[in-house]
């Protein structure tokens, strides 16, 4: 029986992904584990998505459902249900709000948090059996999921809540920017949870009383990644010296501070190899980082968990995609060059990015041998714990301080702004770009390579029917006809195996960049959900609800988050420019030596008629 929940209260869906209710409603949930507060189900109008758990009170046992019109309710409205035997008010009424609503932890998971929120950006995808799968070697049952406190980004320690909730988690750092009052019998209320009708909540008139509120949608990729957290000042800990990230000033605004030791790494000799006695089979590239000049061997899988742990660490940063996964066809000649091809630009990108670089997990990925499967694991281990991800990650960015190192919120707005209409340009663009090489590259392999064969045919046709004349001065004209006719013959085949030259290495990089692109959008909204706060403080400071002190906070916490943007932007500026010189360099040089090929091929046959 599908699992079904009763309104308590009328609830207005104010945010994309939320849906109404009507006080007695009877909904369909899609899970009864609540996410921060929040549930996810369909409503009597067909409308799905979240609304908030104290809202509703969820039906245990079988019963009558209610009319289906409400318009048609009996005078005297619904008796209520007996409610169960966890949660028993004397009426039907909002829950009370004297003290601040702890986050629910459910008896199934009572060892931490129900599951780990999925990783930022929602891009990510572990990777799945068909591709690469994870050996016993490297599966541990020790991940940073399992770590007390451990939740993945946002929030790193919860603690048990004192008083009467027991078996209640709450977080264990809050800042003064926190949701309502922390005085007297004031309620607060938890992040994500709205007030139920009813329930009180801070609206003293103090000047110090009024927040800025958290956005409702807990699922936004601002609230995943940490940025709200850090802004609203609930972020903490410590910062080694090594964890540090610079923003510069540079010619062009802000910039990472480039890297002082930089490095290249290659990407050769994919091999087959086999574990089990046979039973398994992978395939194995050899990686030599110019730095150490010492070659490892990685599997895809590595790659991919590398690929996980740096998406999951840094919001703000583009991380290269890595090239598809196939279920099929996956030791296959073409394949595997053309797997070798993505990863070399792969790794490219991230040598050239002056954080991504220096990343420890980065660098165990490039340095630890290949042989020593107890180093990679404790090394695995390490990254995986990390604590310097989601809210904290903002804490290691250092930026410029001093006159002329502030940022005009509004130019900055404006810089986002333009960049955002930039990538969306350049996608259209790149996938145009892209059907149309994928389609000019299958007529020369096809359609060009057959046509110039057929004319090759036509002409030794020609010569065959010449050769039944068995004139000697006709000799020469008839090996001419027939050397034309093996030219066109090899024109056709110099057709087909061009696009291995010039059109797959376009089309290569542009599936590189519609990885970029797509995680722009969700960078961009991080930023602009950090100025959103920004402007909210400041509206409370001229209506004197907030001091000033306190949206000073948010302002600069916003501007780190504003530098990291900007200097992200600039990077991905700078080595498109690099890499589209580059490969347009490339493409116009294999087309010129192609067509040099074809024009030798001609003048060949054209030479063999100076005889006859």
């Amino acid at each position: 029986m599908a699992l079904r929940a009763r309104a308590l209260y009328d609830f207005r869906s104010e945010n994309p992904g939320e849906i109404s209710l009507r006080e007695h409603e009877v909904l369909s949930l899609c899970s009864e584990q609540d996410i921060e507060g929040w549930l996810e189900g369909v409503n009597s109008r067909g409308d799905r998505g979240l609304f908030p758990a104290s809202y509703v009170q969820v039906i245990r046992a079988a019963e009558p459902p209610p009319p289906a019109r409400y318009a048609n309710l009996p005078a005297g409205g619904f008796e209520p249900l007996p409610p169960p035997a966890a949660f028993k008010p004397a009426a039907q009424q909002p829950p009370p709000a004297a003290a601040p609503e702890p986050f629910p932890l459910p008896s199934a998971a009572a060892a931490g948090y129900p599951f780990p929120p999925a990783p930022y950006g929602g891009s990510y995808q572990p990777s799945q059996g068909s591709d690469d799968d994870w050996d016993d070697d490297w599966d541990d049952s020790s991940t940073v999921a399992d770590e007390p406190g451990a939740l993945g980004s946002s929030y790193p320690d919860y603690e048990a809540a004192g008083g009467g909730a027991s078996g209640r988690y709450r977080l264990s750092t809050r800042s003064e920017l926190s949701l309502g009052s922390r005085g007297g019998g004031g309620g607060g209320h938890p992040a994500g949870h709205p007030h139920p009708p009813g329930s009180g909540g801070s609206s003293g008139g103090a000047k110090s009383s009024a927040t800025v509120s958290r956005n409702l949608n807990r699922f936004s990729t601002f609230v995943k990644s940490g940025g709200e957290a850090f802004v609203l000042g609930e972020a903490s800990g410590f910062v080694k010296d090594g964890d540090k990230l610079c923003v510069v000033l540079g010619p062009r605004g802000p910039e990472w501070q480039e890297n002082p030791y930089p490095f290249q790494c290659s990407i050769e000799d994919p091999t087959k190899q086999t574990k089990f006695k046979g039973m398994k089979s992978y395939i194995a590239y050899k990686l030599v980082p110019s730095h150490t000049g010492q070659q490892v061997h990685r599997r895809y899988k590595h790659f991919d968990w590398l690929y996980g742990r740096l998406a999951e660490k840094f919001p703000v940063i583009s991380v290269p995609h890595l090239p598809e996964k196939q279920a099929t066809g996956r030791f296959e000649e073409d394949f595997i060059s053309k797997r070798r091809k993505g990863l070399a630009w792969w790794m490219d990108h991230m040598c050239s990015h002056p954080v991504l670089a220096q990343c420890d997990a980065f660098q165990h990925f490039l340095t630890c041998p290949s042989t020593d499967e107890k180093a990679w694991k404790q090394g695995k281990r390490k990254a995986e714990k990390d604590e310097m991800v989601g809210a904290n990650f903002f804490l290691t960015i250092s930026v410029p301080t001093g006159p002329g190192a502030s940022l005009d919120l509004q130019e900055v707005e404006s810089q986002v702004d333009g960049f955002k209409a930039f990538t969306k340009k350049m996608d259209e663009s790149a996938l145009q770009l892209n059907h149309t090489a994928n389609e000019f590259a299958r007529k020369q392999v096809t359609g060009f390579k057959k046509e110039y064969q057929k004319v090759g045919h036509s002409f030794k046709c020609l010569s065959q029917a010449f050769e039944l004349d068995q004139q000697a001065f006709s000799a020469g004209l008839n090996q001419a006809i027939a050397f034309t006719a093996e030219a066109y013959d090899a024109i056709g085949d110099l057709f087909a195996d061009q696009p291995r030259q010039d059109l797959d290495p376009v089309m290569d990089l542009l599936a590189l960049y519609q990885g970029h692109l797509a995680n722009f959008p969700d960078i961009i909204h991080v930023q602009k959900g950090a100025l959103t706060k920004v402007k909210e403080s400041k509206r409370h400071v001229e209506e004197g609800k907030m001091e000033l002190q306190k949206a000073e906070g948010i302002q600069e916490r916003c501007n780190i988050i504003s530098f990291a943007t900007l200097a992200e932007i600039n990077h991905f500026h700078k080595i498109r420019v690099r890499d589209f010189k580059s490969q347009m360099q490339h493409f116009l040089q294999q087309q010129i030596l192609f067509f040099q090929k074809v024009t030798q091929k001609l003048e060949e046959a054209l030479h063999k008629y100076d005889s006859v």
